[in-house]
């Protein structure tokens, strides 16, 4: 049971690491699976043996119980919490497994400034905790004390797990997608085991308080009742990962996107740092930062570097795109390759501050339906724009001249230059 519980105690902080992001954005629905996730693995955790003799050095007897219960507190008060938000969310009209729902939802959150101070003064001043506990549960089956901190616990886990298994029942059969459906099923069986759990372990405390002479009934019901709170756990996170798993391979391939565009839209971010909406930082920093969101930030990037590249077209003479196509015919891929060849030879004349009053026409409009494809487009751009050397650039300006070549006043590169092209 130890490894189990360790496996599935790293699998739902994982479903929790993963959610992270949800819980600092303003959509309550994510923030609340963040907190179902996050207290079901912080009680996990509680439950391992190492935890539990680290807990053990605070000097608090028995603290990991009230970690663990206060832990699935916070689990049950996510799940009523996003109870009751999908039920707002579904509006006055709403169905009635929606409105019994969303009044359940209420009174578990109200209940919740009463549950946890009255399960504090219990632990520390109802339950005898003299010697320490192996099995909580078991050891003080029987105390009228921990019959009521258990009741307290156990009352307020089945009214959250009860509510969100019979609305995630019924929502389960009208989803859309195979995925979700098979998501919330797995859900609504959890939250129904949960709630299995709860009564189990609640009836077990009563009955071993009002017949004490069942003493055989804990070695049976507590393993029994682990094992299903186990098992809820994993059907849990089970659930909370299947929808996502399409995005995801959608969040890897916009990861994957940002990486490669990294060193060319930190080129062109450099040359106008006035068209970007974060000054460029280091490719680590950039793929660490927790917002915005990576589809956010490539939609950003993706703008950043259209205007960038709008604003070259100043530091780019009208031959320099034909010098590009002619020099792109060497390429494999040729038609990123002109374009990448324009952007280098075109920065490369920014960065010796030569330009023109008139700019040179816009690159071909490329007709993308997507901002994926629009990506896709600028990483095969990238690929090329990373392998061009300085003798190139040198050829297409010798091909195309010089942006300065009919001011009047001329860029320090190009003093004596005649009007012509070289």
């Amino acid at each position: 049971m130890t490894v189990l519980i360790l496996a599935v105690a790293v699998a739902m902080t994982a479903v929790a690491l993963w959610r992270l992001p949800g819980a600092r954005y303003g959509d309550p629905l994510r923030r609340t699976l963040w907190g179902c996730s996050a207290g079901f693995a912080v009680a996990l955790w509680a439950r391992f043996p190492p935890v539990r003799a680290a807990l053990g050095h605070l000097g608090i007897i028995d603290v990991d119980v009230l970690v663990k219960y206060f832990a699935s507190i916070v689990a049950a008060l996510s799940l009523a919490n996003y109870s009751a938000t999908s039920c707002l969310l579904a509006g006055d009209n709403a169905p009635r497994h929606i409105g019994a729902s969303r009044k359940i939802a209420r009174i578990a959150q109200r209940s919740a400034v009463v549950v946890v101070p009255a399960m504090v003064a219990l632990f520390f001043f109802a339950i005898d905790r003299r010697h320490p506990s192996q099995d909580f549960a078991h050891e003080h089956a029987g105390e009228w004390g921990a019959m009521a901190f258990m009741t307290c616990f156990y009352a307020y886990l089945g009214a959250s797990a009860w509510t969100a298994a019979y609305q995630w029942t019924h929502i389960s059969r009208r989803a859309e997608h195979g995925s979700l459906r098979i998501g919330l099923a797995l859900g609504a069986a959890s939250t129904w085991l949960y709630t299995v759990y709860a009564v189990v372990r609640l009836a077990h405390m009563w009955l071993a308080t009002l017949v004490p002479a069942l003493p055989r009934m804990s070695q049976t019901v507590v393993p029994a009742s682990d094992a299903i709170s186990v098992l809820a756990a994993i059907l849990f996170a089970a659930g909370a990962s299947l929808p996502t798993t399409h995005v995801a391979a959608d969040r890897w391939k916009t990861w994957r996107s940002l990486w490669r565009l990294h060193a060319f839209r930190r080129d062109l971010a450099r040359a106008f740092p006035e068209v970007t909406f974060q000054p460029a930082g280091s490719r680590l920093r950039e793929m660490t930062r927790l917002a915005p969101p990576l589809d956010v930030r490539l939609d950003r990037w993706i703008q950043e570097i259209g205007d960038a590249v709008n604003l070259l077209r100043h530091h780019a003479t009208a031959d320099l795109w034909p010098a590009a196509e002619h020099e792109a015919l060497g390429y494999a891929d040729p038609e990123p390759a002109a374009e990448a060849l324009w952007i280098k030879a075109a920065l490369e004349s920014r960065r010796q501050s030569c330009e023109s009053s008139v700019s040179a026409e816009p690159l071909p409009d490329k007709p993308f339906a997507t901002s994926e494809g629009e990506a896709l487009w600028l990483v095969r751009v990238q690929t090329v724009y990373a392998q061009i050397g300085m003798e190139q650039v040198r050829r297409l300006h010798a091909a195309a001249g010089a942006p300065c070549a009919d001011e009047l006043v001329r860029c320090p590169a190009h003093p004596t230059m005649s009007a012509a092209p070289c």
